[in-house]
């Protein structure tokens, strides 16, 4: 097979599904991948060159498993999208220890442990790969509301990007990373909910909130992220790498 593959993990909804569907759109192979098996599939049967595995991006022996399993059946591996990510809205004193650990479990170790495994494939197959990250506006300023777990395990993401790119570029594997802002997704309707209850106000107060720190005055859509994505994915895109791009109509400005 020589159409290029790319594996998404996190594309059972949200940013991950519209990654998953705008690569396949530009032509890739792709494996859409999800802690729940259903999720992806429903992803996978809407894109022309497409199958769904489960992938717990939290258990590093599952990443190398999934890695040989795509490698195996179909001989390459060129790009790797770490997206699969979790938040949880609260107080900063009220975060428990095993919320922060399930946090950084799955936005950190879970970037960790899915490039780690995709990277040592391109190594051995000799592919200049992509790896791209899911980082987050949050990734950029602390001045977030509600999230300090998940602002410090983005934060991580971007540090651990520009290490990866760092060392992975005598291989010629470009990492990068991308930082969306306010995205209409399942995972931000809850968070609407969560920052409402703890503001003592209602979920269309918060998302009028939300609009105006947005310069470009509208929430952003899965499709703003997933473009982006395929552009770090191309060949226009060659010498760039240890980046996080920031996706969020100016949200946030760096």
């Amino acid at each position: 097979m020589t159409q290029s593959l790319a594996v998404v993990t996190g594309a059972g909804s949200g940013i991950g599904a519209a990654i998953a569907t705008e690569l396949g759109r530009r032509g890739y192979h792709v494996v859409a991948t999800d802690i729940d098996p259903a999720a992806a599939q429903v992803t996978a049967r809407d894109i022309a060159r497409a199958e769904a595995l489960a992938l717990d991006v939290t258990d590093p022996a599952a990443c190398d498993a999934l890695v040989a399993r795509v490698v195996d059946d179909h001989g390459r591996l060129d790009v790797w999208v770490s997206n699969a990510g979790i938040s949880k809205m609260q107080r900063f004193v009220d975060v428990a220890p095993a919320d922060l650990a399930r946090t950084f479990e799955v936005n950190t170790y879970g970037v960790f442990y899915g490039g780690q495994s995709a990277a040592r494939a391109m190594i051995a197959l000799g592919t200049a790969g992509r790896i791209i990250n899911t980082a987050s506006m949050a990734a950029k300023q602390g001045r977030v509301p509600f999230l300090a777990d998940y602002v410090a395990s983005k934060f991580a993401v971007l540090g651990l990007t520009q290490a990866m790119a760092f060392e992975l570029a005598p291989h010629g594997i470009r990492v990068n990373s991308v930082c969306p802002g306010f995205v209409a997704t399942p995972m931000q309707s809850r968070e609407l909910a969560w920052e409402a209850a703890l503001r003592g106000t209602d979920a269309e107060t918060v998302q009028r909130m939300w609009i105006a720190d947005t310069p470009l005055a509208r929430l952003q859509t899965p499709e703003d992220v997933a473009k982006v994505v395929a552009f770090l994915a191309s060949e226009d895109a060659e010498f760039i790498t240890g980046e996080s791009i920031s996706v969020n109509g100016g949200a946030f400005m760096d």
